[in-house]
């Protein structure tokens, strides 16, 4: 299954990395990722395959949005489906 991973937050050293290094520690494998640096900001997506990871999506979800909490930014993930669904023009 396919899902959605966005980060958002001030800009700072290792932001890719850090998020990279969180998704593999759960076998998270990043599929596509698209990121910029607006005036000190820093936006990120990312389409990742959580099909082998070793936690639920639930539970992931969770400990994406801790992992932001410790760097100061928003990390959330959502189904492809859903993101899907919610971003339909």
């Amino acid at each position: 299954m396919k899902a959605v991973v966005t980060v958002v937050g001030k800009d700072a050293v290792g932001i890719i990395a850090s998020v990279c290094t969180e998704l593999a520690h759960y076998n998270v494998n990043v599929l596509d990722i698209s990121q910029t640096v607006m005036q000190g900001y820093f936006t990120m997506m990312m389409v990742v395959d959580v099909e082998k990871s070793t936690l639920p999506l639930a539970l992931l979800s969770k400990e994406l949005e801790e992992k932001g909490r410790q760097m100061g930014l928003s990390i959330r993930i959502q189904r492809e489906d859903i993101f899907n669904a919610m971003h339909r023009v």
